[in-house]
């Protein structure tokens, strides 16, 4: 588990029949084994929702995986009208929780980049920025590129939210969250990331990262959110995927020619930040300019037609 995320639980009693004891791993950290001294499991914390799991009782499917496993059994006609409550109440608590951030930027990046490399710190910068900007900043709550932004936007006097969620080799909530929700549901969480920000900003990172930002670029480019900002923050690394999507998918037709400009890209944490601040001046001032239109719109006396 990472280095902010607590210790590990400790031994049960190697006396107690079928309980399990810890040793030392490779890595240094606690590994649960079981009575014959077998490997059990590598994470001794596991998150459900609001529940906590540790030991035998963690799962070995997430909630997720057993929603959209269809099967051949027909149970799951009992027990997904119950899922669908279950999923009711996640949004419920995500708005509730959510509803009084206030301006906040989603910030995505990848859980395995550790304290000390140069994407670390540039999350923490970032975050910190955002923070002396006003905005609170969003993560998925977890170690690595997120645990960074949380802890820049702590460090800086903002509002640092973590939305965890549920996963075999999550590692919890990291300890920088001032206000953290926990999802069983990826799609609950990614409506959360969606719905409480105000721009985007997308650190090196994996398949997941991947998925939220083009999930979000998607969104801006159907026109299902308002045009937030989305900013790519490491030139060596997205600069060959925005060199595709340029030349390959641009040239075949996939996407219009101005759709890539839609990402931004850069290595400085202040000229991100000045991006999502002067998009967000703009979105103000189109949505006031609006609101006074309709305004007038309303008070123009009737010509009698």
């Amino acid at each position: 588990m990472d280095e902010q995320q607590g210790e590990d639980r400790g031994a049960r009693g190697s006396s107690q029949a079928g309980r399990s004891e810890a040793d030392q791993g490779a890595d240094g950290h606690e590994v649960a084994r079981s009575g014959d001294g077998r490997r059990r499991k590598d994470i001794t914390e596991y998150r459900r929702g609001p529940v906590l799991l540790r030991g035998p009782q963690i799962p070995s499917t997430t909630s997720d995986q057993r929603l959209l496993t269809r099967g051949d059994r027909v149970s799951w006609l009992h027990d997904d009208p119950w899922r669908v409550m279950r999923i009711q109440s996640e949004f419920v608590e995500g708005f509730g929780a959510l509803a009084e951030v206030g301006p906040a930027v989603s910030v995505f990046g990848s859980a395995r980049i550790r304290k000390g490399r140069p994407e670390y710190e540039l999350a923490r910068r970032v975050a910190a920025s955002l923070a002396r900007a006003g905005y609170a900043v969003i993560t998925g709550g977890g170690p690595g590129v997120m645990e960074a932004a949380n802890k820049g936007a702590a460090q800086a006097g903002g509002l640092s939210v973590g939305l965890g969620i549920e996963l075999p080799f999550e590692q919890g909530m990291n300890k920088w969250v001032d206000l953290g929700v926990n999802f069983r549901y990826f799609f609950a969480r990614k409506t959360m990331f969606v719905k409480y920000a105000e721009g985007f900003v997308v650190l090196p990172g994996g398949f997941g990262t991947l998925d939220e930002l083009f999930e979000a670029l998607t969104l801006v480019q159907t026109h299902k959110v308002v045009g937030f900002p989305i900013v790519l923050m490491g030139t060596d690394y997205w600069g060959g995927l925005l060199d595709w999507i340029r030349s390959t998918v641009t040239d075949r037709g996939m996407v219009g020619p101005s759709d890539a400009d839609l990402l931004r890209l850069t290595d400085d944490p202040d000229e991100a930040v000045e991006i999502v601040v002067r998009r967000g001046a703009e979105l103000r001032a189109q949505e006031e300019a609006a609101v006074r239109g309709e305004a007038d719109a309303t008070s123009t006396p009737s010509t009698g037609w």
